[in-house]
């Protein structure tokens, strides 16, 4: 059952707010985030509208609520084929904003002008087996929301009704495993996009994230 925190089309096309958010100050760290109504329509109908997501511009704007992560049992979303081998790309960032994107795992990253202070290079590597990314340089912050997209049609979930929720989970230690429960220490504001023909198929998975380490997408 789809928890009440994602976002999925009603039967007029439009999509329905279902955002997953979280907030907490002692470990696991988890933050509240509050609905922007206005932004929240255009970006939902833009989705609409596009069913196939293949470069979402408008803003995300989850809805506020409060989870503590240790009662969420997440697991790591896999890939529907695993890679050959991990995917690296690289790209140098500046004042202006740019974009990144891992085609082969429907991976986009998009940094708005102002994200950061002068020009940084920008590296992210794909997990060979499950849908997690490590972005470096590790500990870089953000003075504004950075928008991470990720495609679900190359990842395990797509095609089927989503039966638990979908949350882009913050994990600061690089080399902790990620099979079985996953140490999770933050819950990041994320909507899940449903498909135009089925109100259960998912889509794609968009985050916003203000610094680096290693994220996952989890269910649970």
């Amino acid at each position: 059952m789809r928890s009440p925190g994602h976002t999925g089309c009603s039967k007029e096309g439009f999509l329905r707010p279902q955002n997953s958010t979280a907030d907490g100050s002692p470990m696991p760290r988890l933050r509240l985030f509050t609905a922007l109504a206005p932004l929240a329509a255009v970006f939902l109908i833009a989705s609409c509208v596009a069913p196939d997501l293949a470069n979402p511009t408008a803003p995300v704007a989850p809805t506020s609520s409060v989870a503590d992560a240790l009662d969420f049992q997440l697991t790591a979303v896999t890939w529907n084929r695993q890679l050959d081998a991990p995917i690296t790309v690289s790209q140098t960032i500046d004042q202006a904003g740019g974009t990144i994107s891992i085609p082969a795992t429907g991976l986009t990253i998009e940094f708005p002008a102002g994200a950061v202070t002068s020009p940084i290079t920008i590296t992210v590597t794909a997990d060979v087996k499950y849908v997690a990314y490590k972005m470096e340089p590790a500990g870089t912050q953000f003075l504004k929301d950075v928008r991470v997209t990720q495609q679900l049609n190359t990842t395990s979930v797509f095609g089927l009704p989503l039966t638990s929720a979908l949350y882009a989970a913050y994990i600061a230690d690089d080399s902790v495993n990620l099979s079985g429960a996953l140490p999770v220490l933050e819950l990041e504001p994320s909507t899940t996009i449903f498909s135009l023909l089925s109100p259960v198929l998912p889509q794609a998975e968009v985050w916003t994230i203000r610094h680096f380490s290693r994220y996952i997408l989890a269910s649970g």
